[in-house]
């Protein structure tokens, strides 16, 4: 795993009315400070990618359809300099994916339909200078193939 990075599995606890999942808690110990809280959505087979912060620290929750998160740590002091992550996140496994400020990451709707992903930053957007910085999804600066493994 990549240094400071956090993975929680998610509850869902379901009824015959539907289910509940929580998403995030401020007495969880990923929990570090709240910032603002958005959506974003990927279609089917789009990649978006890759970004990363310099002091903000994202929580990714995919809350419909199933999304490929993929990480690289890129950071030259970094224990897991070079490493890459990939997680599968979304309905069919909710999991909290934490990712730390320095660290690539970018996501592919792998759905049918539409995927959708809150993201809880410890920051909030700032519009006139954006702590956002960005490198083309297929660069060969990240060592990562976006096509699908059949195997």
């Amino acid at each position: 795993m990549i240094d400071g990075v956090g993975v929680k599995h998610l509850k869902v606890i379901p009824d015959e009315r539907g289910y509940l999942m929580e998403m995030f808690r401020s007495d969880w110990p990923e929990f570090h400070r709240f910032g603002q809280a958005y959506i974003t959505a990927v279609y089917p087979g789009v990649v978006k990618g890759w970004h990363y912060h310099k002091n903000q620290t994202d929580n990714f929750i995919c809350v419909s359809g199933m999304a490929k998160v993929v990480l690289f740590d890129g950071r030259e002091k970094s224990p897991t300099k070079g490493e890459i992550n990939e997680f599968f996140i979304g309905t069919l496994n909710p999991q909290l994916i934490v990712i730390p400020p320095g660290v690539l990451h970018g996501f592919k709707g792998i759905s049918q339909d539409i995927s959708l992903i809150v993201n809880i930053p410890t920051q909030l957007y700032r519009y006139e200078q954006p702590d956002e910085y960005r490198l083309p999804a297929h660069t060969p600066d990240v060592p990562y193939d976006w096509s699908r493994q059949d195997g």
